[in-house]
C-alpha cells in the first residue's frame, strides 16, 4: 500500500485549502498515481503551534507503477504546479503532499520511508485510520489504533463534514 498525506492551510488559485486538496487529489492520476481510497478531510492546528491558519488534512491510498523516488518526484511536481514554494521548515503552504509509506519499504535515505514523523502526528494517523485501519507501521510494528493511542497530547483534530 502506498500512502500519501495531503495538507494545506493557505488559499490557492483553486480556492480554500479543502478545494485545493480536492483539486490535488484529482491531479494525482494525471501523474500516474491512481487513487484507491481517500480519507475524510480534517481540520488541525499547525505543529509546532503557531499563529498560522489551521490546516485541512487527509490521507490517500494510491496505486502506481512508479518507484518510491519517482512517486515523491511526482508529488513535488504537483506541489510546484499548485504554487508551493519551499521556504522555511513548517511554513504555511498552499499544498503539502508527503509520501508517508511505500508498501512496507523501510529506507534511511531519501525518500525516507516510512515518513520519519508520521507516527507522532494526529493529522496523519487519524485520516490514515479511515483509509487503512489494518495498516501496521513497518518499523515500529504497531497498528494505526496503537499509534493513535500513543500520540502526545495537544493535537486537536476535527473531522470536517
Amino acid at each position: 500500500m502506498i500512502l500519501i498525506a495531503l495538507g494545506a492551510n493557505l488559499v490557492s488559485r483553486f480556492g480554500q485549502p479543502r478545494e485545493t486538496l480536492e483539486a490535488a487529489l484529482a491531479r494525482l492520476p494525471v501523474a500516474g498515481l491512481r487513487v484507491a481510497a481517500c480519507s475524510a478531510w480534517y481540520a488541525t492546528a499547525p505543529i509546532p503551534a503557531s499563529d498560522q491558519p489551521d490546516y485541512v488534512n487527509g490521507v490517500a491510498a494510491v496505486e502506481t507503477d512508479l518507484d518510491a523516488e519517482a512517486t515523491l518526484a511526482a508529488l513535488h511536481a504537483i506541489e510546484a504546479e499548485f504554487g508551493r514554494v519551499r521556504s522555511v521548515v513548517n511554513a504555511p503552504r498552499v499544498l503539502d503532499l508527503d509520501l508517508i509509506a511505500y508498501h512496507d519499504e523501510v529506507r534511511a535515505t531519501a525518500p525516507i520511508l516510512p515518513h520519519p514523523r508520521m507516527h507522532e502526528r494526529a493529522f496523519v494517523l487519524v485520516p490514515l485510520a479511515d483509509v487503512a485501519p489494518a495498516w501496521t507501521h513497518p518499523l515500529l510494528g504497531r497498528s494505526v489504533a496503537e499509534l493513535i493511542a500513543a500520540l502526545p497530547p495537544g493535537q486537536a483534530i476535527r473531522r470536517l463534514d
